[in-house]
Protein backbone atom coordinates (compact mmCIF):
# COMPACT_ATOMS: atom_id res chain seq x y z
CA UNK A 1 0.00 0.00 0.00
CA UNK A 2 1.44 3.26 -0.85
CA UNK A 3 2.59 5.66 1.72
CA UNK A 4 0.60 8.49 2.98
CA UNK A 5 1.70 11.85 2.01
CA UNK A 6 2.53 14.53 4.61
CA UNK A 7 1.46 17.48 3.47
CA UNK A 8 3.60 20.10 5.12
CA UNK A 9 1.66 23.28 3.09
CA UNK A 10 -1.43 22.40 4.60
CA UNK A 11 0.04 22.17 8.15
CA UNK A 12 1.44 25.46 7.37
CA UNK A 13 -1.51 27.19 6.41
CA UNK A 14 -3.15 25.86 9.66
CA UNK A 15 -0.12 26.96 11.92
CA UNK A 16 -0.14 30.68 9.93
CA UNK A 17 -3.73 30.60 10.97
CA UNK A 18 -3.23 30.13 14.44
CA UNK A 19 -0.41 32.61 14.52
CA UNK A 20 -2.57 35.40 13.23
CA UNK A 21 -4.92 35.10 16.38
CA UNK A 22 -1.89 35.35 18.36
CA UNK A 23 -0.28 38.01 16.77
CA UNK A 24 -3.86 40.18 16.66
CA UNK A 25 -4.01 39.36 21.10
CA UNK A 26 -0.45 40.23 20.93
CA UNK A 27 -0.62 43.78 19.19
CA UNK A 28 -4.22 44.32 21.69
CA UNK A 29 -2.34 43.78 25.17
CA UNK A 30 0.86 45.38 24.24
CA UNK A 31 0.63 48.04 21.58
CA UNK A 32 3.77 46.82 19.59
CA UNK A 33 3.45 44.87 16.34
CA UNK A 34 5.96 42.20 16.26
CA UNK A 35 8.85 43.12 13.66
CA UNK A 36 11.32 40.79 11.47
CA UNK A 37 14.18 42.43 9.63
CA UNK A 38 15.56 40.62 6.59
CA UNK A 39 18.89 41.39 5.30
CA UNK A 40 19.67 40.05 1.99
CA UNK A 41 23.48 40.69 0.29
CA UNK A 42 23.93 40.23 -3.28
CA UNK A 43 21.38 38.75 -5.48
CA UNK A 44 21.28 35.61 -5.05
CA UNK A 45 18.25 34.72 -7.09
CA UNK A 46 17.15 31.64 -4.99
CA UNK A 47 17.76 33.84 -1.46
CA UNK A 48 15.63 36.54 -3.53
CA UNK A 49 12.51 33.83 -4.00
CA UNK A 50 13.21 32.95 -0.30
CA UNK A 51 12.89 36.38 1.42
CA UNK A 52 10.49 37.40 -1.18
CA UNK A 53 8.26 34.51 0.14
CA UNK A 54 9.08 35.22 3.81
CA UNK A 55 7.67 38.87 3.83
CA UNK A 56 4.39 37.62 2.38
CA UNK A 57 4.30 35.01 5.39
CA UNK A 58 5.09 37.86 7.61
CA UNK A 59 1.83 39.91 6.12
CA UNK A 60 -0.93 36.85 6.20
CA UNK A 61 -0.18 36.42 10.18
CA UNK A 62 0.54 39.91 11.10
CA UNK A 63 3.81 40.69 11.50
CA UNK A 64 5.63 43.31 10.49
CA UNK A 65 8.59 42.85 8.12
CA UNK A 66 11.90 45.64 7.15
CA UNK A 67 14.01 44.55 4.35
CA UNK A 68 17.75 45.28 4.10
CA UNK A 69 19.55 44.65 0.77
CA UNK A 70 22.81 45.01 0.26
CA UNK A 71 25.34 45.14 -2.44
CA UNK A 72 27.38 42.24 -3.39
CA UNK A 73 30.43 44.65 -2.63
CA UNK A 74 29.25 44.97 0.57
CA UNK A 75 32.47 44.55 3.14
CA UNK A 76 32.22 42.61 6.79
CA UNK A 77 32.48 45.67 8.67
CA UNK A 78 29.48 46.89 6.81
CA UNK A 79 27.28 43.94 7.44
CA UNK A 80 28.43 43.96 11.23
CA UNK A 81 27.68 47.81 11.80
CA UNK A 82 24.13 47.06 10.04
CA UNK A 83 23.49 44.37 12.32
CA UNK A 84 24.79 46.27 15.65
CA UNK A 85 22.10 49.14 14.29
CA UNK A 86 19.46 46.05 13.78
CA UNK A 87 20.71 44.72 17.72
CA UNK A 88 19.78 48.49 19.03
CA UNK A 89 16.58 48.66 17.63
CA UNK A 90 14.07 48.36 20.04
CA UNK A 91 10.83 48.00 17.27
CA UNK A 92 13.04 45.15 15.58
CA UNK A 93 12.29 41.92 17.10
CA UNK A 94 13.52 39.31 15.04
CA UNK A 95 17.26 39.14 12.57
CA UNK A 96 17.28 36.88 9.75
CA UNK A 97 20.14 37.05 7.83
CA UNK A 98 20.17 35.52 4.58
CA UNK A 99 22.54 32.82 3.90
CA UNK A 100 24.67 32.22 1.95
CA UNK A 101 26.36 35.77 1.67
CA UNK A 102 29.53 36.63 -0.87
CA UNK A 103 33.10 35.47 -0.30
CA UNK A 104 34.43 38.16 1.25
CA UNK A 105 32.41 37.70 4.57
CA UNK A 106 32.74 35.27 7.12
CA UNK A 107 29.26 34.12 7.86
CA UNK A 108 30.16 32.73 10.91
CA UNK A 109 31.15 35.73 12.48
CA UNK A 110 28.05 37.83 10.69
CA UNK A 111 25.91 34.55 12.58
CA UNK A 112 27.59 35.09 15.94
CA UNK A 113 26.97 39.05 15.82
CA UNK A 114 23.04 38.72 15.81
CA UNK A 115 21.86 39.33 19.04
CA UNK A 116 20.89 35.85 21.29
CA UNK A 117 17.29 37.53 21.67
CA UNK A 118 16.50 38.47 18.32
CA UNK A 119 17.98 35.44 16.35
CA UNK A 120 15.18 34.05 15.13
CA UNK A 121 16.90 31.18 13.18
CA UNK A 122 18.73 29.92 16.00
CA UNK A 123 21.90 29.99 14.48
CA UNK A 124 23.89 31.97 17.32
CA UNK A 125 25.99 30.00 19.60
CA UNK A 126 24.27 30.58 23.08
CA UNK A 127 20.84 29.64 21.47
CA UNK A 128 21.94 26.72 20.48
CA UNK A 129 23.61 25.70 24.21
CA UNK A 130 20.49 26.36 25.61
CA UNK A 131 18.59 24.38 23.01
CA UNK A 132 21.11 21.04 24.55
CA UNK A 133 20.48 21.79 27.74
CA UNK A 134 16.34 21.04 26.92
CA UNK A 135 15.38 24.69 27.70
CA UNK A 136 15.61 27.09 24.15
CA UNK A 137 14.89 30.58 24.09
CA UNK A 138 14.24 29.93 19.79
CA UNK A 139 14.30 26.34 18.28
CA UNK A 140 15.80 26.17 14.88
CA UNK A 141 13.34 26.79 12.14
CA UNK A 142 13.71 23.75 9.86
CA UNK A 143 14.29 21.29 12.97
CA UNK A 144 10.86 22.35 14.50
CA UNK A 145 8.90 22.20 11.55
CA UNK A 146 10.01 18.43 11.33
CA UNK A 147 9.30 18.27 15.10
CA UNK A 148 5.80 20.19 14.62
CA UNK A 149 5.25 17.63 11.89
CA UNK A 150 5.94 14.62 13.66
CA UNK A 151 3.66 15.69 16.52
CA UNK A 152 0.60 16.94 14.69
CA UNK A 153 0.01 14.09 12.23
CA UNK A 154 0.20 11.98 15.46
CA UNK A 155 3.49 9.87 14.80
CA UNK A 156 4.64 8.91 17.82
CA UNK A 157 8.65 9.50 18.47
CA UNK A 158 9.23 8.26 22.27
CA UNK A 159 10.85 4.56 22.11
CA UNK A 160 11.49 5.22 18.35
CA UNK A 161 15.01 4.31 16.68
CA UNK A 162 14.85 7.51 14.97
CA UNK A 163 18.06 7.97 11.85
CA UNK A 164 19.15 11.46 11.10
CA UNK A 165 21.10 11.25 7.80
CA UNK A 166 23.09 14.59 7.70
CA UNK A 167 25.16 16.10 10.28
CA UNK A 168 25.20 19.71 9.25
CA UNK A 169 24.79 22.53 11.40
CA UNK A 170 21.48 23.95 10.53
CA UNK A 171 19.47 20.49 10.28
CA UNK A 172 21.02 17.53 10.97
CA UNK A 173 23.15 18.17 14.47
CA UNK A 174 19.99 20.10 15.77
CA UNK A 175 17.19 18.11 14.63
CA UNK A 176 19.21 14.86 16.42
CA UNK A 177 19.43 16.86 19.89
CA UNK A 178 15.78 18.04 19.92
CA UNK A 179 14.64 14.33 18.90
CA UNK A 180 16.04 12.81 21.61
CA UNK A 181 14.86 15.20 24.04
CA UNK A 182 11.95 14.63 26.68
CA UNK A 183 9.37 15.49 25.71
CA UNK A 184 6.70 15.68 22.51
CA UNK A 185 8.11 15.13 19.70
CA UNK A 186 11.50 13.73 21.72
CA UNK A 187 12.29 11.19 23.79
CA UNK A 188 13.55 9.11 20.76
CA UNK A 189 17.00 6.81 20.35
CA UNK A 190 18.45 8.77 17.76
CA UNK A 191 21.61 7.93 15.17
CA UNK A 192 23.11 10.35 12.94
CA UNK A 193 25.07 9.13 9.73
CA UNK A 194 27.23 11.40 7.80
CA UNK A 195 29.96 10.74 4.79
CA UNK A 196 31.94 8.64 7.47
CA UNK A 197 29.25 6.03 8.43
CA UNK A 198 30.00 2.70 7.74
CA UNK A 199 27.12 0.81 5.66
CA UNK A 200 24.53 3.29 5.44
CA UNK A 201 21.94 1.31 3.92
CA UNK A 202 22.34 -1.27 7.00
CA UNK A 203 21.80 1.40 9.48
CA UNK A 204 18.86 3.43 7.49
CA UNK A 205 17.42 0.24 7.45
CA UNK A 206 16.69 0.00 11.11
CA UNK A 207 15.07 3.50 11.34
CA UNK A 208 11.42 3.63 12.60
CA UNK A 209 11.62 7.33 11.41
CA UNK A 210 14.11 8.07 8.62
CA UNK A 211 15.08 12.00 8.61
CA UNK A 212 17.04 13.24 5.51
CA UNK A 213 19.31 15.82 5.06
CA UNK A 214 22.06 15.63 2.75
CA UNK A 215 21.57 17.95 -0.71
CA UNK A 216 22.09 15.17 -2.62
CA UNK A 217 18.73 14.39 -5.58
CA UNK A 218 17.01 10.87 -4.85
CA UNK A 219 20.25 9.33 -2.36
CA UNK A 220 17.82 7.73 -0.42
CA UNK A 221 16.52 4.36 -2.24
CA UNK A 222 13.58 2.18 -1.53
CA UNK A 223 16.15 -0.58 -0.25
CA UNK A 224 17.43 1.74 2.42
CA UNK A 225 14.39 1.95 4.02
CA UNK A 226 12.90 -0.39 6.10
CA UNK A 227 8.86 -1.42 5.19
CA UNK A 228 6.70 1.00 7.49
CA UNK A 229 9.02 3.26 8.34
CA UNK A 230 8.09 7.29 8.30
CA UNK A 231 10.12 9.11 6.08
CA UNK A 232 10.74 12.55 6.54
CA UNK A 233 12.60 14.11 3.03
CA UNK A 234 14.50 17.76 4.14
CA UNK A 235 16.66 18.26 0.81
CA UNK A 236 15.77 20.37 -1.63
CA UNK A 237 18.09 19.81 -5.06
CA UNK A 238 17.31 21.97 -8.27
CA UNK A 239 17.46 19.70 -11.15
CA UNK A 240 16.41 19.76 -14.85
CA UNK A 241 13.03 17.86 -14.00
CA UNK A 242 12.76 20.38 -11.33
CA UNK A 243 13.03 21.02 -7.70
CA UNK A 244 13.18 16.97 -6.06
CA UNK A 245 14.25 15.87 -2.78
CA UNK A 246 17.09 13.77 -0.70
CA UNK A 247 14.72 10.96 -1.58
CA UNK A 248 13.53 8.90 -4.60
CA UNK A 249 9.87 9.11 -3.76
CA UNK A 250 8.50 7.34 -6.59
CA UNK A 251 10.47 4.54 -5.01
CA UNK A 252 10.09 4.96 -1.35
CA UNK A 253 6.24 6.04 -1.67
CA UNK A 254 5.70 1.80 -1.95
CA UNK A 255 8.10 1.14 1.41
CA UNK A 256 7.40 3.64 3.50
CA UNK A 257 4.22 3.94 5.47
CA UNK A 258 4.17 8.35 5.37
CA UNK A 259 6.44 10.38 3.38
CA UNK A 260 6.71 14.51 2.90
CA UNK A 261 6.99 15.31 -0.92
CA UNK A 262 9.43 18.14 -2.08
CA UNK A 263 8.21 20.62 -2.68
CA UNK A 264 5.47 20.68 0.10
CA UNK A 265 6.81 18.81 2.65
CA UNK A 266 9.29 19.98 5.26
CA UNK A 267 9.86 23.78 3.32
CA UNK A 268 6.70 25.32 4.22
CA UNK A 269 7.18 24.48 8.27
CA UNK A 270 10.78 26.10 7.99
CA UNK A 271 8.98 29.37 6.92
CA UNK A 272 6.20 29.54 9.22
CA UNK A 273 8.70 28.58 12.29
CA UNK A 274 10.60 31.67 12.00
CA UNK A 275 7.03 33.71 12.27
CA UNK A 276 6.59 31.61 15.34
CA UNK A 277 9.75 32.53 15.93
CA UNK A 278 9.23 36.22 15.71
CA UNK A 279 6.81 36.32 17.57
CA UNK A 280 8.56 34.69 20.72
CA UNK A 281 11.06 37.28 20.69
CA UNK A 282 8.17 40.15 20.66
CA UNK A 283 7.15 38.60 23.85
CA UNK A 284 10.39 38.11 25.23
CA UNK A 285 11.38 41.71 24.78
CA UNK A 286 8.13 42.33 26.49
CA UNK A 287 8.46 40.34 29.47
CA UNK A 288 12.04 42.62 30.26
Amino acid sequence: MPANILDGKALAKTIREELAVEVVEFIQQHEVVPSLAAVLVGEDPASEVYVRMKRRDCEQVGIHSVMHRLPETTTQDELLKLIGELNTNASIHGILVQLPLPGQINEQAILDAVSPDKDVDSFHPTNVGLMVQGRPRFLPCTPSGVQQLLIREGIETSGKNVVVVGRSEIVGKPLSVMMGLRGPGGDATVTICHSRTKDLPAVTREADILIVAIGKANFVTADMVKPGAVVIDVGVNRTDDGLVGDVDFDAVKEIASQLTPVPGGVGPLTRVMLLVNTLTAARQAQAK
